[in-house]
């Protein structure tokens, strides 16, 4: 019988045929002295993606724990990483990183975890990546986690997401009571990081472990993308209850809408000098 995990990876793939076999190699390469298990959801992508996966699994069926889904949940509102990622997650940490990202250091999780096993009074750990624009086919350094301090908390993050997906472990108490404000995120990372911190500290680690791949398919290169961040800030004012935190919260909304409304009228004024 196999170890239990101690970390559970959990990756979602869609279309991911140019990506997901570097994203599977670099979570087989960690050198840990503990087990993880890789928990791949394929949301019935339409290219060879599940093929790819399906190689990986057969090679390493221990480890690799895939879902094929026959249609896309994405497209039907479902929250794919709350229902079918996050339930089935055996280990004590959960590392994220989807299919079009990858790590590229082999102790980048025997690092994190062994940080958070030492200081319990952290809930969450992270660290600096790189950015591969595929667009420009451009690795550039990761800025917005360049100033960040080694150690900061909810307040902080209140302030704004410096945190990169593919960066975070964290401890799985986060995850035993998702939320309804989470659930109706438009997007969930910067939600979940923020249900952590509320358990504990944020740690930085300096070196940068990993790759965040931008690039037509990825959501925050999609359109709306001030209006995303609209409904997410409005849904964490609705669930946290920490004055403080709300503040902040409240003026990151205040200046959204006052700069969508200055728009506004400024489009409006406009479509009357065209008249």
């Amino acid at each position: 019988m196999s170890a239990r995990p101690l970390v559970s990876i959990c990756c979602l793939a869609y279309n991911h045929e140019a990506y997901i076999a570097q994203a599977l190699e670099g979570f087989l390469m960690q050198k840990t002295d503990f087990a993880f298990e890789i928990l791949i959801h394929d949301d019935a992508s339409i290219d060879k993606t599940a093929d790819i996966i399906r190689k990986y699994e057969t090679e390493y069926p221990d480890i690799i724990k895939p879902i094929y889904q026959k249609e896309n949940q994405y497209s039907k509102g479902v929250k794919v990483t709350s229902k079918y990622q996050f339930p089935r997650a055996q280990g004590k940490y959960i590392a994220m990183c989807e299919g079009d990202d990858y790590w590229t250091d082999p102790l980048k999780l025997q690092k994190q975890v062994d940080f958070l096993e030492a200081n319990p009074e952290y809930s969450l750990c992270f660290h600096p990546v790189k950015i591969w624009k595929e667009e420009e086919q451009l690795l550039v350094d990761d800025y917005i986690t360049r100033d960040v301090p080694e150690t900061t908390d909810i307040y902080e993050l209140a302030k704004g997401n410096y945190i990169h997906t593919p960066s975070v472990v964290f401890r799985r108490e986060t995850i035993e009571n998702i939320p309804q404000e989470m659930l109706k995120s438009p997007v969930g990372d910067y939600f979940l990081h923020m249900l952590s911190a509320e358990r504990g500290l944020i740690k930085k680690l300096p070196e940068t472990m990993g790759v965040y791949r931008v690039h037509d398919g990825g959501v925050w290169s999609k359109t709306k993308k001030k209006e995303r961040i609209i409904a997410y800030l409005k849904l964490m004012i609705a669930y946290f209850k920490n004055p403080k935190v709300v503040e902040t919260l409240e003026n990151r909304l205040n200046k959204l809408l006052l700069k969508k409304s200055l728009v506004k009228r400024l489009l409006g004024r406009l479509r009357k000098m065209l008249k």
